[in-house]
């Protein structure tokens, strides 16, 4: 139960969850050239740039977190291919060495005197401050929930909590509803709530139940899939394998010990519809991190407030964001991050040299479709919503490779490129594979 509290103030990123390191004692008042919040994915990608760029004694990271997780690979652990031990290390492996790790919370930032205040009430000032805490999850805005989880037949790929709990309903599953969620506010990895869909249909396919099942997508989006080219191959899959789709469908209450989820219609207001489940999958909301919320980095949606181009801070120019927890409108994912990363690096090296930034960030994003145990349609585009893809085939189609590329090969990239802030993205590959045509 106290797990399942621990969901109600879940703040991931690509995550850091706690355990002593020998840098986490800390004095009354420290100071920093670069300070960076959250050891996430791009918290420790960016720790490791900055490490290079002005040596490893000018850098910290504030992160609470004792363990790291990969998180894209829980929607696979979430469906029996990969373990939930498999997506994590200690976050002490993963922290460049040498970098002073702050062992605690960041509970205010205070970007007018360049000073952040940690739970244990230490002081941090800053020359310069990166800022990636991630975003927050709030499974408490679901009626029922989390104490839900305890209830049988009912997990979340989300929460390292709950992913096992996911693959345990698929397992039990026997006859009647699969139910899969959207929530009606910005996600991360909104790929997600679908892949974990097909892959349920895919094993009860496998294990001779998909006769007695009804597969159940209900999702608060008008659309399928944001990126039209995409979306109509997910709506051929979709029709040849029977699933049903529902749009406009918000999840706002689970009755687990009914096993009965109940949905609002975004297109008529006060109209519910109550669903028995057999397996339930929930995608909770997330928001804005609260303490970038109640900071003066915030725009007025709570996310932190930087340039599209730069990721510099729009009033603070020492102030620079990436990831999850900044207002950048592309898709919130571990591949938008390292694309970010490279751009990030170049703008601090030029501002350190009193440059303008030169390089532009183009929104570069990419969300691997899984559409089956050895099948992806690995989807890839920019701000404008445009295909921006790698590979000089059409990524529109499931194909095989792409599931190796997903399952085995990106969690690699992670651990040993982006995290080590070697992997910039994939940028100079596809000019290469386009022959300078991308």
């Amino acid at each position: 139960m106290a797990a399942l509290r621990h969901l109600k103030q879940c703040h991931f990123e690509g995550i850091a969850i706690s355990h002593f390191h020998t840098s986490s004692c800390v004095s009354a008042k420290q100071h920093y050239k670069m300070l960076v919040l959250g050891g996430g994915s791009g918290g420790i990608a960016m720790s490791a740039r900055m490490k290079r760029m002005m040596g490893a004694e000018n850098v910290a990271v504030v992160e609470p977190s004792e363990m790291h997780y990969y998180q894209p690979i829980w929607t696979l652990v979430g469906a029996g291919a990969k373990t939930v031990a498999s997506s994590g290390r200690p976050t002490a492996k993963v922290m460049p060495s040498g970098v002073k790790w702050v062992k605690s919370n960041v509970q205010e930032i205070n970007p007018d005197k360049n000073t952040v205040r940690t739970d244990n009430g230490t002081e941090i000032s800053y020359e310069y401050l990166i800022v990636a805490l991630g975003l927050q999850l709030h499974y408490e805005k679901i009626k029922g929930l989390p104490e839900g989880f305890e209830h049988p037949n009912i997990g979340s790929n989300y929460s390292v909590q709950t992913v096992e709990k996911t693959w345990k309903a698929l397992q039990n599953f026997k006859e009647g509803n699969a139910v899969f969620t959207f929530p009606n506010t910005p996600v991360k990895c909104a790929g997600a709530p679908q892949k974990i869909m097909y892959l349920s249909d895919a094993y009860l396919r496998k294990t001779g139940k998909r006769a007695k099942a009804n597969i159940i997508y209900n999702t608060s989006l008008p659309v399928l899939f944001g990126i039209k080219k995409y979306a109509d191959s997910l709506w051929d899959i979709v029709k040849q394998r029977d699933l049903q789709v529902n749009l406009r469908q918000n999840l706002i209450e689970v009755r687990a010990d009914k096993q009965e989820a109940v949905f609002e219609n975004l297109d008529k207001p006060g109209e519910t519809k109550v669903l028995e489940y057999e397996l339930l999958h929930v995608t909770p909301p997330m928001g804005p991190n609260l303490v970038i919320k109640s900071s003066p980095l915030a725009d007025e949606a709570g996310w932190l407030d930087v340039n599209k181009d730069d990721l510099q801070h729009k009033k603070y120019p020492n102030v620079f964001g990436i990831g999850d927890c900044t207002n950048l409108p592309t898709a919130k994912t571990a591949a938008a991050v390292a694309a970010q990363s490279a751009i990030l690096n170049r703008t601090i090296s030029k501002i350190l040299k009193n440059e303008k930034p030169d390089k532009k960030y183009d929104g570069y994003t990419s969300c691997p479709l899984v559409t089956s145990y050895n099948t992806v349609i690995l989807a890839e585009f920019d701000y404008n919503g445009q295909p921006l893809e790698t590979f000089p085939i059409n990524q529109a189609k499931e194909r095989r490779i792409m599931y190796h590329m997903k399952a085995d090969v990106m969690p690699h990239l992670y651990w040993h490129g982006l995290l080590t802030g070697l992997w910039g993205g994939p940028g100079p590959y596809r000019k290469l594979l386009h022959l300078g045509m991308k």
